[in-house]
């Protein structure tokens, strides 16, 4: 039975690969891509979905949305990703445009035509979807599930000590969705350090497939993995977009999860960003989101394998 997605992208190197695990899967079918500022601005996170479609010889439609922040001056991530977003992959130029700049109204439209039925996937700021839920509430009930990549459970952030740079971006705009109502899975971007993160041979080993897609992939992260090396020691690639979109194709990943409050912080102080747990109900509110704890690790690489063979 054929499963559909929603996926909200701001798309650089880490999102591409986390698109064509979506787009390659075999019972997956991605009815729609709505793209968002963040990693970059909006005009090359659209080029970068789009091309990323294309590669998957695909004609998913890509629909443009907000392109800054709901209050805040926006920021981008071009000091991780490179200046196009897409590493030794410079500025990507596809053959087809964008099927509109009305992501906002399309994601209502599309959940509203089948609810219940389609889920979201996030791998950027949220803004596009608080944007939606601000102008229908209704949406919440909608979405089949929604699986965040963003934020950091009791964890070391990626942009400040305490933040996640997808939240960070518009901390304001995951409150409102945390607290939407909506079924919500949140995968911080822990998930992809460590031995989650792809070792020099295991990117031998993608390489060693020598399909247009395994080069993609590898490609298109090279500026984001000596990034990744440099700031943030990390012990090979990290590819927090693609750990989510692995959970959401089989949610056998997630390996241990549990409803808890979360609340996002807003204050622009050092804790702007921070997605605060209430691990242990200390708070006695009520839980609103799901948090992944840990992950199945070789499970999420072979499903990356798969998809890239």
């Amino acid at each position: 039975m054929t499963r559909h997605f929603i996926i909200d992208t701001d798309t650089a190197s880490d999102d591409a690969v986390a698109l064509v695990m979506a787009l390659q899967w075999p019972d997956v079918e991605v009815d729609a891509i709505t793209v968002v500022y963040g990693n970059m601005p909006l005009e090359i996170t659209s080029a970068n979905a789009r091309y990323s479609v294309e590669v998957c010889g695909k004609e998913t439609p890509v629909y443009e949305g907000c392109a800054k922040p709901l209050l805040r001056s926006v920021a981008y991530a071009d000091w991780f990703h490179g200046p196009y977003g897409m590493g030794k992959l410079g500025q990507l130029k596809p053959k087809r445009s964008a099927a509109g700049q009305n992501a906002v109204e399309e994601l209502i439209r599309r959940f509203r035509a089948a609810p219940g039925e389609i889920t979201l996937v996030t791998l950027g700021p949220l803004t596009n979807i608080a944007a939606a839920l601000t102008v229908e509430p209704r949406m919440a009930e909608w979405v089949k599930e929604c699986y965040i990549m963003g934020g950091a459970a009791n964890c070391v952030g990626n942009v400040t000590p305490a933040a996640e740079f997808n939240i960070w971006c518009d901390p304001e705009a995951a409150r409102i969705v945390f607290h939407s109502g909506m079924k919500c899975l949140m995968v911080g971007w822990e998930h992809c350090r460590f031995d989650s993160a792809l070792s020099d041979e295991e990117m031998a080993y993608i390489r060693s497939f020598d399909t247009e897609r395994a080069h993609f992939a590898l490609d298109c992260n090279s500026f984001a993995l000596e990034a990744g090396r440099r700031i943030q020691a990390a012990a090979g690639l990290m590819l927090p977009d693609p750990v989510t979109m692995a959970i959401a194709i089989d949610p056998s990943v997630c390996t241990r999860r549990s409803r808890h409050y979360v609340d996002v912080a807003c204050a622009d102080e050092l804790t702007r960003g921070m997605t605060v747990v209430d691990e242990l109900h200390v708070t006695g509110n009520q839980p609103n989101l799901d948090v992944c704890w840990e992950i199945d690790k070789p499970r999420w690489k072979e499903i990356l394998y798969q998809t890239l063979r």
